[in-house]
């Protein structure tokens, strides 16, 4: 078994850090709000007060936290990754944070003779919690064999897309195919619900046939049952979407729809549904359950 740092317990990463737990790993965290990882101390982890702590006592290094600023926070700041000897460890983020910063660490950590990757990963709390989420990983062929096996405690689907940075970019397409997905099923429920039709009904019929997609599956009953919790945070998706446009515009891209998203998602955060899950979209259109 492994020796594991976990780094930020958060809707996500709890889950995450106790499905390595559950596999028997040996598990040292850290978080910023130290009581989000009461439960995981609990069961078995051993507590970090810094990050530099984490790495003194572990291998395989993991973190997943809310923004860039704050993976940077916890690699280069006062008591971050890189006051530790890293050497021969291997330094996994898997926040969803920008392609740049990216290479900025695997630069570092190859300097101080370390494996960095990152490894994004897909599929919300409910991917979290039942160990199913999918893994986007950039970094060095060499170390990403012996990472596998820690990734797939919690992952179904674990495939390197290439070097460093090459994994955020894999996660920026994923967000836009979201991006689309999520704002289909917001005006599909207004569509529907104006023209007088039975919610569950169109649900079933839609949900069966080539419409069908992961957002429709998993948010509209949540949206149905006026469950607005975050399985993905308002604000964390906003996030996505301006690292995305951000990218796409280095490449001289045009995403009209994702811009439109992004519009979308910045008029709900500016409402106060900032920490909300992104599934509250439809409160642009409803503010009760089926109101116009």
């Amino acid at each position: 078994m492994a020796t594991i740092g976990f780094i930020g317990t958060g809707v996500m990463g709890s889950a995450m850090a106790s499905h390595l737990l559950d596999a028997g790993h040996s598990l040292t965290v850290y978080t910023r709000t130290k009581s989000k990882a009461d439960e995981l101390v609990k069961s078995g982890a051993l507590w970090a007060d810094s990050p530099k702590e984490v790495v003194e006592a572990s291998d395989f290094i993991l973190s997943i936290v809310g923004y860039p600023s704050d993976v940077e926070e916890i690699y280069f700041g006062e008591g971050g990754i890189f006051e530790a000897d890293v050497k021969g460890k291997y330094l996994i983020d898997l926040t969803t944070s920008t392609p740049t910063l990216a290479k900025i660490i695997a630069k570092e950590a190859k300097a101080r003779q370390a494996f960095a990757f990152d490894a994004p990963v897909s599929g919300g709390d409910l991917g979290a919690q039942r160990g199913q989420l999918t893994c986007m990983v950039g970094g060095p062929e060499e170390g990403f064999e012996q990472i596998l096996p820690i990734l797939e405690v919690f992952s179904t689907t674990v495939i390197r897309q290439g070097n460093n940075g090459a994994g955020q970019h894999t996660k920026m397409a994923n967000q836009i195919m979201i991006a689309g997905t999520m704002t289909g099923m917001t005006e599909l429920l207004v569509y529907a619900q104006k023209a007088g039709l039975n919610l569950k009904k169109v649900l079933d019929t839609v949900g069966a046939g080539s419409a069908a997609n992961w957002s429709l599956t998993n948010y509209a009953p949540r949206i149905m049952q006026d469950n607005y919790s975050p399985g993905f945070f308002v604000k964390h998706f906003l996030k996505d979407l301006k690292i995305a446009l951000d990218e796409a515009e280095k490449m001289e891209l045009d995403l009209p729809a994702t811009r439109v998203a992004k519009e979308l998602y910045e008029r709900l955060a500016n409402e106060g549904h900032a920490d909300e899950g992104t599934q509250a979209l439809i409160k642009l259109w409803w503010r009760e359950k089926g109101q116009a």
